[in-house]
């Protein structure tokens, strides 16, 4: 029985001694199988308890359960020691400096020329326009011949032309046969701005693109006179602009208008002094503008002889450009993140 005790005490401290020296759960499961499996070290020792004399069978027993229990006692104790260094590992490895700057979020803006109509409209709005709006496939009727621009008139050479279905259906060269669809169904007053993309086929320069957006502008009453286009048109260059914009008025020619006239203001660019932009100018052409044509007027059923009006139509990203002093109109198609960034 002395010698059975010996060999269990030496058991339990080999056994001990390497379970502390298990690091891992698969060093773990070895020693379990060493020691506390049924082909283990213990159990051996249990199967020669049967070469025991009968009152010493007992009292073997009892010391085999103890040691077993506290080598399973230890086996819980340190698998439960391994598994939290695991996950002090873990957390360090994936440990985050919160004094460290949060990363930036890219949210979505609204694109440079939307926030222009945006701006635009809102003018036109506190000047006592509304808005409204109209197909951007359009017939040669509303884009042209309404417009006092028959299909013989040189006037047509003005506008390169995308036709869908030639000659009768077009895409929109100008906003302007919405107007002539506003008052075919609206009687005097009338005060309309009309945005919109328009589409004319020629060469892409930094000043000009086959896709670009327009504002159009008519107002239809008794009495309305080109002190009130002028007026009009400078209180709105001076908003969108800066207080002191440099307005020039010039005699044009538009088949819809009489008379025509255009508007430009100072390049903001090289205020002046002549860049690619201005086309060595100094000037930035804005708008087209005049009365509009007592024909386009009997055409809708208004008589001119009672009412007059006046139109105007701008390029948005022309505007743009001015107010933001942006050298290159194909910039705002061009899908360049670090152009649109800039106006998030």
């Amino acid at each position: 029985m002395a010698s059975l005790a010996t060999r269990l005490e030496t058991l339990r401290q080999q056994a001990l001694q390497e379970l502390n020296t298990a690091s891992d759960e698969p060093a773990l499961a070895r020693w379990r199988n060493t020691y506390l499996g049924r082909n283990g070290a213990l159990a051996g020792h249990m199967r020669s308890f049967s070469q025991l004399a009968a009152e010493d069978r007992p009292a073997a027993g009892q010391a085999a359960n103890a040691l077993k229990r506290a080598l399973e006692t230890a086996f819980e104790d340190r698998e439960g020691r391994i598994a939290a260094l695991a996950l002090d590992a873990r957390f360090e490895a994936q440990r985050i400096d919160v004094t460290l700057p949060a990363r930036r979020l890219h949210t979505g803006a609204l694109h440079p020329t939307t926030q222009m109509l945006r701006r635009v409209v809102s003018i036109f709005r506190d000047l006592g326009f509304r808005e409204t709006e109209g197909p951007e496939v359009e017939l040669d009727w509303y884009n042209f011949e309404a417009l006092n621009i028959p299909p013989d008139h040189p006037a047509r050479d003005m506008w390169d032309t995308f036709y869908v279905n030639p000659p009768a259906v077009l895409l929109r060269t100008h906003t302007s046969p919405v107007q002539v669809r506003m008052m075919e169904k609206t009687q005097p007053p009338v005060r309309v701005v009309v945005p919109g993309r328009c589409y004319r086929y020629e060469a892409q320069d930094a000043s000009h693109e086959w896709m670009f957006h327009q504002v159009e502008g008519l107002a239809v009453d008794e009495g309305l006179t080109m002190a009130d286009l002028k007026g009009v048109l400078v209180a709105f260059a001076q908003r969108i602009f800066w207080p002191d914009t440099q307005c020039r008025f010039r005699c044009d020619y538009f088949p819809f208008v009489e008379p025509g006239m255009e508007l430009a203001v100072q390049c903001p660019i090289c205020r002046g002094s002549g860049c690619r932009v201005c086309k060595q100018s100094g000037w930035i052409e804005l708008l087209g503008a005049g009365m509009v044509h007592p024909k386009v007027l009997r055409k809708v059923g208004y008589d001119p002889e009672k009412v007059s009006g006046f139109a105007f139509g701008m390029g948005l990203e022309r505007i743009a450009m001015v107010a933001n002093t942006i050298d290159d109109i194909r910039l705002f198609h061009g899908n360049d993140l670090r152009f649109l960034q800039q106006f998030a």
